[in-house]
């Protein structure tokens, strides 16, 4: 059975025809989309909790009343881990919530996590029936994900993926970000035996280290984790794939299919004047200090500087994550800094939008040229160039223009620059015969995301060179599929 004709029989089932019939199309579609309930502002800039705070069950089942339940679902073809959309959502409705979780985990290995952070309107949300024709708000498939998700973990009745019979071979992850734990997740359900390597003491990689406990907390991401160990995925922390063990020695301990998913931590600055002085460092750094190494304590062995006037060069949702992390350290005045306008910013509306709830200043169309220090080598100003927008660049979005003689000069203590990140060196340097991109990237094939040496695959950020979550999980996925075709020949 083909993939439409398996949605189309599921469609059909009994209480899916029901469930239309109990309200009509028109009726469905004037029911406006619910608000994400959120903590107050002046009240999270003071704390490291939540911002959103979820849906309640009522919520949920009005927001999932809206889905129309399409024959052809299109919201599905926005989603890169392929979950059945309509069908979670319709569980919903019904008020089968933990029904709505088990369809999650039919192919995603990380709902709770992805509900939070998925940039859904730019993904399934944005092929939804409501925002193609109707012009409307689409359906809330993001909230309604992590409402599924979240309702499963606290009633205590967490489900577990079937896992075929155990088949003896070994393979091995390197890296434990999310295309690492959507590829072991994959391969366990398979019957592989799965060893994730993780450089760091903590499992998650950039969902730890990367995305602040306001956004993400820790909690969530340690319940998904453990979900993966009750499926028989082993992980060993502390482990550097190129350093504490190499590509021979995984071959050696009987290793039959490696795929790398070591992500791109290495920062990129812009090489301006000034740029080394005290004070100035990257949002990697930045957020891994304070999200994993607890550098917010001013007892921690290495403390981090909070500054008072602190300026976050980019508009990422890496940046977003900077500057309302240094709003919660207790910055007086917390600055994005972005080249461009606000409406080319790769951030999330909704990160936006909570950096400005919060009090973060946007110095749009600005561009830092030097950093100034003072007579101790700290940073103390910034001079920044006013930029104008010009014709497109490769990407769709308009090319930032200097405009002549337009500089200011802005007192700092402080500067986080968040402008992009290389993929991490350390595999592709180790592994001799290994294909390695201009930019660092492991070059793979797309269709498979295999590598030119055979028994490596590779995705997320280390083949894409910064991505999404959702869009590494994809790669995930794919791996996962086409390394068993690979074993299986």
């Amino acid at each position: 059975m083909s993939t439409k004709e398996e949605l189309a029989a599921l469609r059909a089932e009994t209480w899916r025809e029901a469930l239309r019939k109990s309200k009509k199309n028109k009726e469905r579609t004037n029911i406006p989309r619910v608000k994400m309930n959120e903590l107050d502002p002046e009240y999270r800039i003071t704390c490291n909790e939540e911002v959103n705070q979820g849906l309640t069950r009522e919520q949920a089942v009005v927001e999932a009343s809206r889905c129309l339940d399409c024959p052809d679902p299109l919201c599905m073809t926005g989603c890169p881990v392929e979950i059945n959309i309509p069908k979670f959502i319709k569980n919903i409705e019904r008020e089968e919530f933990l029904e709505a979780a088990k369809t999650l985990k039919e192919t995603s290995a990380l709902p709770a996590v992805c509900g939070r952070v998925c940039p859904q309107e730019k993904q399934c949300e944005s092929k939804c029936f409501y925002t193609q024709k109707l012009k409307k708000d689409a359906v809330a498939i993001g909230y309604l994900e992590r409402f599924a998700a979240d309702y499963e973990r606290e009633s205590g009745q967490i489900s577990v993926p079937v896992i075929q019979s155990r088949n003896g071979i070994k393979i091995a992850v390197v890296g434990s970000g999310p295309a690492g734990l959507a590829f072991a997740g994959d391969m366990a359900k398979l019957g592989y035996s799965v060893t994730v390597f993780e450089a760091l003491h903590e499992i998650g990689g950039v969902l730890k280290y990367g995305i602040p406990e306001f956004r993400l907390p820790n909690s969530i991401v340690d319940v998904e984790i453990h979900n993966l160990e009750k499926m028989g995925v082993e992980f060993m922390k502390d482990c550097i794939i190129g350093k504490t063990l190499s590509y021979d020695d995984l071959h050696e301990m009987d290793f039959k299919g490696i795929f790398v998913a070591s992500g791109a931590g290495l920062p990129r600055f812009m090489n301006i004047p000034g740029e080394n002085l005290i004070g100035i460092m990257s949002s990697n750094e930045y957020l891994t200090r304070v999200n994993l190494m607890e550098a917010a304590d001013p007892d921690s062995d290495t403390p981090i500087i909070k500054g008072k006037r602190v300026a976050i060069i980019g508009g990422g949702n890496t940046a977003m994550d900077s500057v309302r992390t240094a709003k919660r350290l207790g910055a007086e005045r917390a600055m994005i800094v972005y080249r461009r306008s606000e409406e080319e910013m790769p951030a999330r509306i909704e990160e936006i939008k909570h950096a400005k709830e919060e009090g973060v200043e946007f110095l749009t169309l600005h561009n830092p040229i030097e950093y100034i220090g003072d007579e101790t080598g700290h940073v103390k100003q910034m001079r920044l160039q006013r930029m104008e927008l010009g014709e497109p660049d490769a990407s769709g979005r308009r090319s930032p223009i200097p405009v002549p003689g337009a500089e200011e000069v802005i007192d700092v203590d402080q500067v986080i620059v968040s402008v992009g990140v290389s993929p991490n060196p350390l595999v592709p340097n180790s592994v001799k015969g290994l294909e390695v991109s201009k930019k660092g990237t492991i070059v793979v094939n797309e269709d498979n995301m295999q590598s030119c040496v055979e028994d490596i695959f590779a995705g997320g950020d280390i083949v894409r060179g910064g991505a999404t979550v959702i869009l590494a999980m994809g790669d995930g996925r794919k791996a996962a599929a086409a390394m068993h075709e690979y074993l299986n020949k």
